[in-house]
């Protein structure tokens, strides 16, 4: 099972509140994408967070899977575990949505 990069940018606090995934050990993230992924699939994120500029790298494994359309004809993507090495965005993250 190859590893996959998306990148994606939250543009306000809403966008990354909603997408947080505070219910996981390590903190996750639900990013939209239209690509299909595998549970256990590691993934490699560039995240664009609010107020910020520069992207910024993290990885985990595809722990969530949510088809597009389904109910309420929501968008598809994927809910990633953080890794461990993650620490540093999780704190910051938080703090941003503090």
């Amino acid at each position: 099972m190859s590893a996959r990069a998306l990148s994606f940018t939250f543009t306000d606090t809403d966008a990354l509140r909603a997408a947080w995934m505070p219910l996981f050990e390590r903190g996750g993230l639900f990013v939209p994408t239209p690509m299909r992924h595998r549970l256990g699939q590691r993934v490699y994120l560039l995240l664009t967070l609010p107020y910020e500029q520069a992207p910024r790298p993290a990885s985990g494994l595809v722990v969530w899977l949510s088809p597009s359309g389904g109910l309420g004809q929501r968008e598809g993507g994927v809910g990633v575990h953080l890794d461990a090495e993650e620490h540093a965005l999780r704190e910051h993250i938080e703090t941003l949505l503090a």
